[in-house]
């Protein structure tokens, strides 16, 4: 299965697991320590309106940020957080097809084009479908309506597997881990949340 297939299975997971929820269901807390499962639904929202712009820079070769700084991206779903539930699952299903469009419609050469992620490094627009298949994957399991990592095809756990660890070893977590799933450890290293 290629990355692009992967972000649209992993868009109906959490699509489906927002479409579970309740509009009360909005306000109760995520998986993700000091989130409201409204927070992930407007994270989720926004970052497809972030990889867009990633998408048109893409296609025009214009460069754009994803976000203009980290402090108006946690504002950006601090106020999302707050819209309507209904309102809330129109954004992040419109932003999601939107993104899958735009994605399709891009050039050999606009694919091959080197856009800037948040975290400031350089990649080709072709890597764009996996940065979203992470963010759907993992936050469709925050929102704790019963979606799992157990439902998810060998290859994509592998990859994501692969991405966390590579992720780990870059912020110096790589012996803890290594201790622990090579059974030199009793207990799992303490680590916070990946994304």
């Amino acid at each position: 299965m290629s990355t692009r297939q992967w972000m649209d299975r992993g868009t109906e997971l959490l699509l489906s697991a927002v479409k579970e929820l309740s509009d009360t269901d909005f306000a109760a807390p995520s998986a993700l320590p000091g989130w409201s499962r409204a927070h992930v639904v407007a994270h989720v929202h926004f970052n497809a309106e972030a990889l867009r712009r990633l998408v048109g820079w893409a296609r025009t070769g214009v460069p754009a940020q994803m976000y203009p700084s980290r402090q108006h991206r946690d504002e950006e779903i601090e106020s999302g957080a707050r819209l309507p539930a209904a309102r809330l699952r129109e954004l992040v299903g419109e932003s999601a097809a939107a993104l899958a469009r735009e994605y399709d419609e891009l050039t050999a050469e606009g694919l091959e084009r080197q856009v800037r992620t948040a975290q400031g490094n350089l990649v080709p627009a072709s890597a764009l479908p996996w940065m979203r298949t992470r963010e759907v994957v993992v936050h469709a399991v925050d929102l704790d309506t019963g979606a799992d990592f157990s439902g998810l095809p060998d290859d994509l756990v592998r990859a994501l597997l692969v991405d966390v660890l590579d992720r780990r070893i870059a912020a110096g977590e790589g012996p803890a881990l290594a201790r622990w799933l090579t059974g030199r450890a009793d207990t799992a290293p303490e680590l916070g949340p990946w994304l």
